[in-house]
């Protein structure tokens, strides 16, 4: 009895670190990084971290960083989402990266694809497809591997397939932005898409066939950016002020109709950040990456220090 008692005692203070929560907010300083988006990396369980400023897919784990993904036809990175043992990630160039030129300034733009063991490229397809302004920003996933991917510069959703073949599976009149339009969009395993336009904060259901409908909310999501669709069917939004009269906030909304409408049913509001673009879950729970954008797309300046900061 006493060799059992023994035992139990070193099984119950062997695991308390194991079992520990998680931190509620993970600060970090990484040389300009300006990270925008944000995915949990399942196979290094940390978090994957993009750059504006340099155009590289980035490992953090307890506030530190090291690239993953650096690839010269990326020059600033937005949105990423790991699927399938693959990293996707929009990029394109509002002319603030280190790589940023006339010549790529609201031209480059695409998707990256590559091997999340290895950060390797599978495929590195350019979307500035049609004359105008391009600038890829957010990036959803199906279930068969299929990439949908919001341009808020040339007002379009483009679908990219396994294959990396690239096609315009949307451009709608209601897309059309003076400013920024389409950006956070997620996948539904209904099979559409949820899009949110950042300047007027609505929210668009897109199906696989390109048909668009609005979805009625009940209060906008002006400054709109990234989203996550959660297991219980409930849609987290982060929006803020970067570029658009938003509020810094997190909003989950709930839809009972199939997404024709949906009504804010939690948020958080003024967000602990200044700067949140975008959110990602993991098993720890969903955070929110705040890059010090501001100093960045203002041209005040450049910043080191970037946040992640749990949803309560």
């Amino acid at each position: 009895m006493r060799f059992l008692m023994v035992f139990a005692l070193v099984i119950l203070t062997a695991t308390p670190a194991a079992a520990a929560p998680a931190p509620d907010v993970i600060t970090g300083r990484s040389a300009e990084l300006h990270p925008e988006g944000i995915a949990w990396d399942p196979l290094r369980h940390g978090f994957l971290l993009t750059s504006l400023r340099r155009g590289t897919v980035e490992v953090v784990r307890d506030g530190t960083t090291r690239t993953l993904v650096s690839d010269p036809r990326m020059v600033s990175t937005f949105g990423v989402h790991v699927a399938r043992g693959r990293i996707y990630v929009a990029y394109g160039d509002m002319g603030v990266g280190r790589r940023s030129t006339p010549d790529t300034t609201y031209k480059a733009s695409g998707l990256g694809v590559f091997d999340l063991a290895t950060g390797r490229p599978v495929h590195v397809v350019d979307l500035a497809i049609g004359p105008g302004r391009h600038s890829a920003n957010d990036v959803a996933v199906d279930r068969e591997g299929n990439a949908y991917v919001t341009d808020p510069a040339a007002d379009a959703l483009y679908r990219v397939d396994r294959d990396g073949r690239a096609t315009v599976l949307a451009r709608d009149p209601r897309f059309a932005s003076d400013t920024i339009g389409l950006n956070g969009i997620v996948w539904h395993p209904g099979g559409f898409a949820l899009a949110v336009r950042y300047d007027t904060g609505a929210l668009f259901k897109i199906t696989e066939s390109g048909r668009v409908s609005e979805v009625a909310l009940d209060r906008p999501l002006v400054g709109g950016d990234g989203m996550d669709l959660r297991p219980d069917g409930s849609l987290a939004a982060v929006t803020n002020s970067l570029g658009a009269p938003g509020e810094a906030a997190v909003s989950v909304l709930r839809s009972t109709d199939g997404w024709r409408t949906a009504r804010t049913t939690h948020r958080v509001a003024p967000w602990g950040d200044d700067e949140p673009t975008t959110i990602a879950r993991s098993p720890r729970g969903s955070y929110v990456v705040d890059g010090d954008l501001g100093t960045l797309v203002t041209g005040t300046g450049l910043s080191d220090g970037y946040t992640l900061r749990k949803v309560g």
